[in-house]
């Protein structure tokens, strides 16, 4: 009977991450969810490289001066959609495609409401937002045309997340970065096209990054539509249910919450910031670039870990999830270890990309930056990791509350420390939220992890001989 919705062709495009070793699961799964979002990253290094080169350091401060409210919404869409695709990994996980496919079809009733809500309340208030953070004045107007246009892609931005989410949740973390390879190259093109060709300014990136966003979604909405077959959504399947939007929406909502709460401590150390100057503005914008980079395997490691806890609770094998939480965290720690390293031998030369080489006093505090964050990572290993796999597990509330950590500790710097120490003071914001999450999320995987002891019972991972796993807590008590 499972034939007929799973066909062989799409057992050789999912991973099913209920049975062999959780390293090489991880790492297999990881590893081309890395480079993804080392392009996505590349969409914001062309972005800024061309804008600094092409533009000046004024238009580059405009576009990194928009950058922590453009994680408030962008960050709250992506958090949405990776919630979505949290009751579609527990249904793989449990075999059951035809509730599956209902709940891919609500869906995208919901990702169409959130995201025209969201276009209209966002472009319509993006000048007022900028106000509000104290954005210089030499600088507003290029900012507001960044990230107007930024919101009106917003669409596109649900249509990706969403449908890259539903791969991934089926264990192909592939192909949504192929499309983001091709979407990147096109990013490029466009960028040089509009500002070195039609002198678009800051706006011809912001146009750069929506089209090439929305080319990469329409290729997994229609890699999604011709390749799985228990994808394709029956007629009496697309009826929006109440139920399954609810707890579409109690796993979606607080994970975009925990990353538009996380940008609120965000946008208070970015006002700070922008008190201190356009050249501070600068090089903080550099920094977040090049971090941004360097994080990206801290980003694939919670992606990941949000995939595997999903379908092995849809499997109910919870020994899985304590074995995989131990693999990504040594994982966590070893890079780390080298992203430090490049930060220290590196740094001069990686700020040099956005930067006039004689501009000395940008580039030392970009440096400056990139070491204290990532002498820190290790505490960004675990926030991801242990975050995500939380989520994963079906308890995104603690999201919000880990994100509301990061948003005191970052209100903390931007309010008093800043004031204090200048610049100095900046550079402590990422470290403390970290740290302020890390304290909450420890002790909350621990309690996450009785509650479901409690209510699944322990299950032994280890296959017997027909591939089923064996119950190992009440039968072995009986046997005895």
């Amino acid at each position: 009977m499972r034939r007929s919705f799973f066909r062989e062709e799409d057992m050789d495009m999912t991973k099913d991450m209920t049975n062999g070793s959780p390293m090489k699961l991880i790492l297999g799964f990881s590893v081309p969810l890395l480079f993804g979002f080392l392009f996505q990253q590349f969409y914001s290094l062309v972005d800024t490289v061309i804008v600094g080169r092409f533009l000046g350091t004024d238009s580059l401060a405009a576009v990194g001066a928009t950058g922590s409210v453009n994680f408030l919404i962008i960050g709250f869409c992506m958090g949405v959609c990776s919630g979505f695709a949290i009751p579609v990994a527990h249904k793989f996980g449990a075999r059951d495609y035809a509730d599956l496919r209902r709940y891919v079809a609500n869906c995208v009733w919901l990702s169409l409401g959130f995201a025209a809500a969201l276009t209209v309340l966002t472009a319509s208030m993006a000048r007022q937002i900028l106000v509000w953070m104290r954005t210089p004045g030499d600088i507003i107007d290029r900012s507001y045309s960044y990230i107007w246009v930024i919101f009106l892609g917003i669409p596109v931005t649900f249509l990706y997340n969403m449908t890259s989410g539903v791969i991934r949740a089926l264990g192909d973390s592939k192909t949504p970065v192929i499309f983001l390879v091709m979407a990147s190259f096109l990013n490029v093109g466009l960028d040089l096209f509009f500002i070195v060709n039609l002198h678009m300014g800051v706006q011809g990136a912001a146009w750069a990054t929506v089209i090439s966003q929305g080319a990469s979604g329409v290729c997994c909405l229609l890699f999604m539509m011709k390749k799985f077959e228990i994808l394709r959504i029956r007629k009496g399947e697309w009826a929006p249910d109440g139920h399954r939007m609810r707890i579409l929406c109690g796993m979606g909502v607080p994970m975009g919450l925990q990353y538009s709460v996380t940008a609120i401590g965000s946008v208070i150390l970015q006002s700070a910031t922008n008190t201190l100057g356009s050249g501070a503005v600068a090089a903080v914008t550099a920094a977040s670039r090049v971090s941004g980079f360097l994080g990206c395997p801290f980003d694939a490691m919670g992606s990941t870990m949000a995939t595997y806890g999903g379908q092995n609770i849809g499997a109910k094998k919870l020994d899985r999830i304590d074995s995989g939480l131990r693999a990504c965290i040594k994982l966590g720690v070893g890079y780390s270890v080298v992203a430090l390293f490049v930060s220290i031998f590196l740094g001069r030369s990686l700020a040099s990309l956005f930067l006039d080489v004689g501009e000395t006093d940008i580039i030392d505090k970009v440096r400056l930056i990139l070491i204290v964050n990532t002498a820190s990572y290790v505490l960004l290993a675990l926030v991801n990791i242990i975050r995500f796999l939380i989520q994963g597990m079906g308890f995104p509330t603690f999201a919000i509350l880990a994100g509301v950590f990061e948003m005191v500790a970052r209100g903390v710097v931007g309010f008093l420390l800043v004031p204090l120490l200048g610049f100095t003071g900046v550079t402590l914001g990422n470290p403390l939220a970290w740290l302020f999450a890390d304290i909450f999320l420890i002790p909350a995987y621990f309690h996450v992890r009785r509650g479901l002891e409690k209510s699944l019972g322990h299950v032994d991972p280890r296959p017997d001989e027909d591939g089923r796993a064996k119950e190992a807590g009440k039968e072995s008590g009986r046997k005895g």
